[in-house]
């Protein structure tokens, strides 16, 4: 499973535009870790599109948990030596935190949409609020296009109340009580859809702000000859995490704490062997009791209203999986009545949708990015999609 990768990272890869776009804007973050300077930078400065980056350190890495698996990772020499880096950076982090790491098996959360059934991790991710966003939009029937500002307000409205309850409930279950019951309850969805007033925008419910903006995700699905399916979704939070890197092992290490709340007492407030409040959410769609679709997209807080406003456009209007990513994207900033939208459909709904309440502006960096693939039981095709804001393709092999 490794080696495509581990020949990547020794070998050489090119920078692609994205790619280059991304190390620009983290320069300062990076020139001040002289070992993610010296891979990610030329003489200190962000390369151009098409430079050739080699990682050696990382690829002995892989090829060391190729061996002897996980536990070459977070014991031994690699977790010594990024114990003791992030050490010399002001941290507190011990040898033992790192053989303590593990993962877990949970069972999915899920509601119904459009008459199907999509699954979503429970928290510590707020794939919950996805879920909330679907069972209010389930309140409302669409009227006109996909891009029709009537129908884009309602979208709007369901997730600003959505997030309100994320950044206020959504935890760490390990740690703290998170009422899954209730935030997937009837009986909050229809109240929730009844505040929403379709021709103006609602005062937001008062949040704890939702912290530093973050994109650095990867997101892949996969389908198998026998229809087996992989939702599968990764980051290091910002864009090359947190800038601090081993010299010798090569890892990159993620900045994903600052999901975390700084008010004591708050579900989401730092504690120790918690983990904060996560964005990536990986998602399925079923159908009479078989998967139909893997899916997901990419974009830190924009996330998990890009599930529900994509199987809107899938399921609402009848788009193909292509058709429904390439849309124009918008998303209210969590806690505000401000909105990024996107290019054209700034221009076509920007107006309306500042007549309803809402500031207007373009988005600081592209709008997700999403990647999806559908299974079709009875013609025995697979369709995929792949999002041209960000890198990589829909594949058959």
């Amino acid at each position: 499973i490794f080696q495509p990768a581990i020949a990547l990272a020794r070998e050489g890869y090119a920078i692609t535009p994205r790619v280059a776009y991304d190390l620009a804007g983290q320069h300062d973050t990076l020139v001040r870790d002289p070992n993610a300077a010296a891979i990610f930078l030329v003489d200190g400065q962000p390369p151009q599109a098409g430079t050739v980056q080699h990682q050696p350190g990382l690829a002995a890495t892989l090829e060391a948990i190729g061996r002897e698996g996980p536990d070459a990772f977070y014991r031994g020499e690699i977790a010594a030596e990024m114990v003791a880096h992030l050490k010399a950076a002001g941290g507190l982090h011990t040898l033992e935190d790192f053989a303590a790491a593990q993962g877990e098996y949970v069972k999915p959360i899920s509601t119904s949409f459009r008459g199907r059934t999509v699954y979503e991790c429970p928290p510590n991710g707020q794939g919950i609020i996805a879920l909330m966003i679907m069972k209010i939009l389930e309140r409302f029937q669409p009227k006109g296009g996909p891009l029709e500002a009537g129908n884009l307000h309602i979208e709007l409205e369901a997730t600003r109340l959505a997030y309100a309850a994320r950044d206020r409930l959504v935890a760490d279950m390990a740690q703290e009580k998170v009422p899954v019951e209730l935030l997937l309850s009837d009986g909050l969805a229809d109240k929730l859809a009844a505040a929403i007033d379709p021709a103006r925008a609602t005062e937001p419910l008062p949040v704890i702000p939702a912290g530093a903006e973050h994109s650095d995700t990867v997101y892949i699905c996969v389908v198998d000859k026998n229809r087996n399916a992989v939702s599968f979704i990764n980051s290091i939070f910002s864009p090359y995490g947190s800038g601090l890197m081993t010299r010798k092992s090569g890892v990159l290490f993620h900045n994903r704490g600052q999901s975390f709340v700084l008010k004591p007492g708050h579900p989401n407030a730092v504690a120790p062997r918690k983990r904060p409040m996560h964005t990536i959410i990986p998602g399925m769609v079923a159908e009479g009791g078989r998967v139909v679709m893997p899916f997901g997209v990419m974009g830190g807080h924009y996330q998990a209203m890009g599930h529900a406003h994509f199987l809107a456009k899938l399921f609402d209007h009848g788009l193909d999986l292509q058709e429904a990513i390439d849309l124009p994207r918008l998303f209210p900033l969590p806690g505000t009545a401000t909105v990024e939208v996107e290019g054209r459909l700034r221009e076509s709904v920007g107006p309306a949708l500042a007549a309803r309440g809402f500031k207007v502006q373009p988005p600081k960096t592209p709008m997700g990015g999403a990647q999806a693939i559908w299974i079709d039981w009875q013609k025995g095709t697979l369709t995929g999609g792949s999002d041209p804001r960000k890198d990589g393709c829909a594949l058959g092999l």
